[in-house]
């Protein structure tokens, strides 16, 4: 059975795990066609055995220029681009004031992100609707993690002007922002076995169902604000945290 997605083109950055492994998965059995970029190719191997083709890798980074005008050039031999989910992101545990640590982490959060944006712009569909992952901490403080949620606050206050500014052009702009995920991402942050179970703890006892998010929870949101079930939605930053944010 057909549906608005078959034959559709998306491009997703940070594609090799996590939300962004979780969101081809999910977008692939639904008849879209699948342009992933990521440093590594990580699990997606095991995606393109079942669907061939209709899923295409593009090793890139996106705080390279580069990479993203070869990402461009690859979207538009298979264009246009109807569904554009900047993915890529990282999370380092640093002293608030580190300034290069801040750097790194907008380097791929925030100034990624948008230049991904910047890159694709001219192969967008139209309508095309753009979906950039912001996360639960951007109303909120955590030690350590400043620089993140900073560089993630940033992007949310970029998303909602240039919803404004691509609504002329019928492409939609959103943010989704997911709360703690089960991902690869808490083993990166250098914090120990039992730093990691700490904070574990602290978060698990502000989410409702008393767990960490899976993957694919938040790209189910992300696949619908893809969707024309979310045409009259812009600008907005849309929260998926098993209610940490009601704590």
């Amino acid at each position: 059975m057909q549906t608005e997605f078959q034959d559709r083109l998306a491009v997703i950055t940070g594609a090799s795990s996590g939300i962004g492994l979780a969101l081809c998965a999910a977008l692939l059995p639904r008849g879209v066609k699948v342009l992933a970029m990521s440093r590594t190719v990580g699990e997606l191997p095991a995606l393109q055995q079942i669907y061939g083709e209709r899923l295409q890798w593009c090793a890139g980074d996106v705080t390279c220029q580069d990479d993203l005008y070869e990402l461009a050039r690859r979207a538009a031999a298979l264009g246009p681009v109807d569904y554009l989910v900047p993915n890529a992101g990282i999370a380092e545990m640093a002293d608030s004031l580190d300034m290069p640590a801040f750097q790194r982490q907008w380097a791929v959060n925030g100034a990624g992100a948008l230049n991904t944006l910047a890159a694709l712009r001219g192969e967008l569909a139209n309508p095309a609707s753009v979906v950039f992952v912001g996360s639960f901490l951007t109303g909120s403080s955590f030690p350590g993690l400043a620089a993140c949620i900073a560089s993630k606050a940033a992007l949310a206050a970029q998303a909602r002007t240039l919803a404004v500014e691509f609504a002329r052009y019928d492409v939609r702009i959103n943010l989704v922002s997911p709360g703690p995920t089960a991902t690869s991402m808490w083993d990166n942050l250098g914090l120990s076995d039992g730093e990691l179970d700490n904070v574990a703890d602290t978060l698990g006892k502000r989410l409702l169902p008393g767990h960490f998010l899976d993957a694919s929870a938040v790209a189910n949101v992300i696949i619908f604000q893809l969707s024309q079930g979310a045409r009259g939605v812009y600008g907005q930053d849309w929260k998926v945290d098993n209610g940490y944010s009601l704590g």
